[in-house]
């Protein structure tokens, strides 16, 4: 019986060449100079530091070019409020990877309102999908790709 999984993924080592780039350009870029400002990955996590909000705010632009570059979802990226003291702002944001419960739940419902003849089932932080044939299984993908979702998917292990 044919099956794939979805699930949430970030390639990391792109993510961590991204967050180098950005780290090389605010060390060269003019606004930057002497400023201190830096971005550190580390634990699904990336913690941006400089002397002010705005320079985090043009921080985050940088780090979202380097991104877009490297083929990374934005979608996959939670920031969190910026904490502020006397000569240092400081900001986290978030790398979000595998389907939560409450997703799992409504993907697994959108699956099942097709009424296609498939069976959709949540393993651990992926949904395994398997149906008696692969157009059916298609056409699910497709009606995937189509939803707004506010998780990045990829559709892997394609079983025959």
């Amino acid at each position: 019986m044919p099956s794939f999984d979805v699930v949430s993924k970030v390639d990391m080592h792109e993510m961590n060449n991204a967050v180098d780039q950005a780290n090389r350009e605010t060390t060269t870029r003019f606004d930057f100079k002497g400023s201190n400002a830096k971005f550190e990955l580390a634990d699904n996590k990336i913690t941006m530091t400089a002397q002010s909000k705005f320079q985090l705010e043009q921080m985050i632009t940088i780090l979202e070019n380097k991104l877009a570059k490297r083929k990374i979802d934005l979608k996959c990226i939670k920031t969190n409020p910026v904490q502020e003291s006397l000569h240092e702002a400081k900001q986290i944001l978030d790398i979000c990877q595998g389907i939560d419960r409450d997703s799992a739940r409504k993907i697994t419902k959108l699956i099942k309102d097709t009424k296609l003849k498939v069976q959709a089932s949540t393993q651990g932080e992926q949904i395994r999908v398997a149906g008696k044939s692969l157009d059916v299984l298609q056409k699910i993908i497709a009606m995937l790709r189509e939803q707004k979702l506010e998780l990045v998917l990829q559709y892997e292990n394609f079983r025959d």
